[in-house]
């Protein structure tokens, strides 16, 4: 039997590897699955009205063709003239452009950090490993094998479960309308960066500022020493709004999103937004538009360019001042969170939205590649090079948050920087006053001022080696006090430490945005950087949606053959539609609705996606019989290992990850982070320990304005009604073609058994009469005699 099965593969490596043509040799698929395989696991009796999968292999120039009687549709009608690749090369960087995705760089080191560091990143590779890849390699071998896009794959693997391709292919469509909401903000962050200074590190002025006038409150306090403040209630040089929050933060909710307080109020698409949406697009277009050969020479740029782009931060970040400390705190694994359901709920949903199964795009892209392409290499490229991506990522990151906690540090021990002036208790930088409690207020400077006045005796003054070695040098200080001084000193103080640092830093999730922004701001060149950092986000978007769109553009040209000739009119047909659909996202209130859509909505489709695929192939059509007809395809052995990965591990782990997400989203409330410019806060708020007690007990300071900052507030109901009905059209295509083919097998054996009545009840009478005379002459012997 072996040497029968090589026998077979000694033949496909005579083909010469360039040749990228359509015609290859005849493999008899269903006889030699007879060979190879028990009687059992190779076909067996069959009923009538299932597709004979096992048929689907066999090779499209071969003269048999399949039919069946629920589609009558034949493998002839698959076009023999499919466009292919240029060269393997091109086929790769789709492939990888369409996994490395946003998410390696945005979300990947935000949850690397909240769910155990290390323990994180271990927990990723084994489920890389035990269903990442393997799901991977599943979908590339069927488009490879069969030529055509998700929905055509699923409707010859199994009629029953052919809706899983529309539901893939409607998955597609949702999440490129707000995927490209996502490459236009940071293709808007791109455009700015070339302003110097950054417009996000400085508050704007007003257009009438010069005519505005001051208000500024002067207290004598202890010791002789005056405080002036600038009362929050009076005039300001600067956007009022803007100095009552981070200029990074409000660049990003007034200038990028121009966004509502909440996600009720509405209003017209941004004009900025609407223009980056349109830029996007329209990129999107040209990329595709002459079809394989455009894409082709597009993906050397928006998938080499972010590789290249990544090495280079990561050599000049691990350079930095506080790198080592960064990639201390990724590396230390924190063991209990390989025992948390949640932490693995989590990194499944990382794991599927990073690398893209169940999308249908592998299986597009796949389809213009020969059948003799290895299949198997391409998975573990693919799925090691995004897993080397999100690494990388992570380590800058990691480096360049470390860098900004040990200047924050830093900062918080020692004086203020020679650049700010210090003013009687107040820091004048470029015309604006800043209190103590702002960023840039130090612990050191608090304790002088407070020896100045009188408040502390001058035992406590610091010594000046803190101003060369402050990390040191403080904690050394600190013990040296006496227990009673040391008491009253850190009422007056902040807390001067690395770890919360980082943590106040990696709070949210918009690690691409804001967090970004404050990194790039404390860098010098940072018009630089900050056009090397967006340019890579843009890029790694770009990519991902050109891989979007192939499983949107195949599946089109599969089910309507005479797309293929109108390639240019079919690609502008779908970008003008996406486009017009991303405007809903471009609105004010757009940035809440890409919130409910990428956090709450996207995992449940993708993982009932997933989990049909898995077990259409694994039990459906057959794990074992599938290795077989991909080594005879391949024309080389491919491990068991795959059969019990399918048909065991991989199942088990999807429906617990997707009963996961069902009981999170069915119990956790819906919430998202909104801009709320009017959030009312009395003195005691915006003054926090870092500024002296005494301060706010001696001073009469008038009402303070509102204060604005982000908070988290619920999905309105109709949100939620939104968010199960996006689920539900997803989802609806699986049992709504389930159900059409049933109808098509009703129709389909009442036709047969019509066709076949007469002739029953024919031969049935005939038969009865015989019988009928036979018995006559049985039982009257004589009579038939008689006569």
């Amino acid at each position: 039997m072996n040497g029968e099965i090589m026998e077979n593969q000694d033949v496909k490596p005579q083909l010469p590897e360039s040749s990228y043509s359509s015609h290859e040799n005849t493999w008899k698929s269903l006889s030699l699955q007879s060979e190879i395989l028990p009687p059992d696991e190779s076909g067996g009796e069959r009923k009538e009205f299932d597709v004979l999968s096992s048929y689907i292999w066999s090779d499209e120039d071969s003269e048999g063709t399949l039919e069946s009687t629920i589609n009558n549709q034949s493998m002839d009608e698959v076009p023999t003239d499919r466009p292919s690749w240029a060269n393997k090369i091109e086929y790769l960087l789709a492939q990888v452009g369409f996994s490395l995705g946003l998410s390696s760089v945005w979300r990947f080191p935000y949850l690397c950090f909240h769910n155990g560091g290390g323990s994180f990143i271990i927990t990723y590779i084994l489920m890389l490993f035990l269903v990442g890849i393997p799901i991977v390699f599943l979908e590339m071998a069927l488009g490879q094998r069969m030529r055509q896009g998700g929905i055509g794959v699923w409707k010859v693997i199994s009629p029953w479960i052919g809706g899983v391709g529309y539901s893939s292919f409607t998955v597609c469509i949702i999440v490129g309308l707000y995927f490209s909401m996502l490459i236009s903000w940071n293709l808007f962050y791109l455009v700015q960066s070339f302003q110097s200074p950054l417009p996000w590190t400085l508050c704007p002025s007003l257009r009438n500022s010069s005519d505005l006038g001051e208000k500024r409150g002067k207290k004598r306090v202890k010791g002789g020493g005056t405080l002036v403040l600038q009362f929050l209630h009076g005039q300001f040089t600067s956007d009022p709004e803007c100095k009552r929050t981070r200029p990074t933060t409000y660049f990003w909710y007034r200038k990028i999103l121009n966004t509502a307080d909440e996600m009720e109020i509405s209003g017209i698409p941004v004009l900025h937004l609407s223009a980056c949406l349109f830029v996007t697009w329209s990129i999107t277009c040209i990329s595709m538009i002459k079809g394989l050969r455009s894409t082709g020479k597009t993906l050397y740029a928006s998938v080499v360019l972010p590789y290249i782009m990544l090495f280079c931060l990561l050599i000049w970040s691990l350079l930095l001042d506080g790198a080592f400390f960064g990639l201390k705190t990724l590396l230390a694994a924190k063991v209990t969170t390989l025992y948390s359901m949640e932490a693995w709920r989590r990194t499944g949903n990382q794991l599927f939205l990073s690398i893209g199964p169940g999308f249908g795009s592998f299986t597009a892209i796949s389809s213009y590649i020969p059948r003799s392409n290895d299949c198997v290499s391409d998975a573990f490229a693919v799925a090691l090079l995004n897993l080397a991506a999100s690494v990388i990522a992570t380590l800058v990151v990691f480096s360049m948050m470390g860098h900004l906690a040990t200047m924050t540090t830093e900062n918080c021990y020692q004086k203020l920087p020679s650049h700010l002036e210090d003013k009687g208790g107040t820091v004048i930088l470029k015309d604006q006053i800043i209190l103590y409690s702002s960023p840039v207020s130090r612990n050191v400077d608090i304790v002088i001022h407070l020896v100045t006045t009188g408040v502390l005796p001058a035992l406590v003054l610091p010594p000046d080696s803190l101003y060369h070695n402050p990390s040191s040098a403080y904690t050394k200080w600190m013990n040296s006090l006496p227990t009673q001084l040391k008491k009253e000193i850190i009422q007056y103080l902040s807390t001067c430490n690395k770890t919360e640092q980082l943590r106040e830093i990696m709070e949210g999730p918009g690690v691409a945005f804001v967090i970004f922004t404050d990194i790039i701001s404390v860098f010098s060149g940072p018009n630089f950087w900050a056009i090397i950092i967006f340019l890579l986000l843009v890029t790694l978007g770009m990519s991902s949606l050109i891989g979007i769109m192939q499983g949107i553009i195949t599946p089109l040209q599969d089910v309507f053959s005479s797309f293929r000739r109108h390639t240019n009119l079919l690609t502008v047909g779908v970008c003008v539609p996406m486009f017009l659909g991303s405007l809903i996202f471009a609105r004010p209130s757009g940035s809440y609705f890409v919130n409910l859509l990428d956090d709450y909505w996207i995992s449940l489709p993708i993982f009932l996606i997933i989990i049909l695929e898995n077990v259409a192939m694994a039990w459906i059509y057959g794990a074992r019989r599938f290795l077989a007809d991909l080594m005879i395809m391949l024309g080389r052995h491919i491990s068991p290992m795959y059969r019990w990965l399918w048909c065991i591990v991989s199942p088990v782990v999807l429906l617990i990850l997707f009963l996961s997400t069902v009981i999170n989203l069915s119990m956790r409330t819906t919430t998202y982070l909104a801009w709320d410019s009017s959030t009312s806060l009395d003195l005691a708020h915006l003054l926090p320990l870092s500024l002296p007690s005494f301060i706010s007990e001696n001073l009469n300071f008038p009402p303070l304005s509102p204060q604005s900052k982000e908070v988290i507030r619920s999905y309105p109901s109709w949100a939620n009604v939104l968010l199960i009905g996006f689920i539900f059209v997803t989802v609806l295509p699986i049992p709504a073609y389930s159900m059409h083919t049933f109808i098509q097998v009703a129709v389909a054996g009442t036709r047969i058994h019509n066709r076949e009545e007469p002739v029953f009840k024919h031969e049935s009478s005939e038969a009865s009469q015989n019988s009928l005379s036979l018995l006559q002459k049985r039982q009257n012997p004589k009579k038939m005699r008689n006569k």
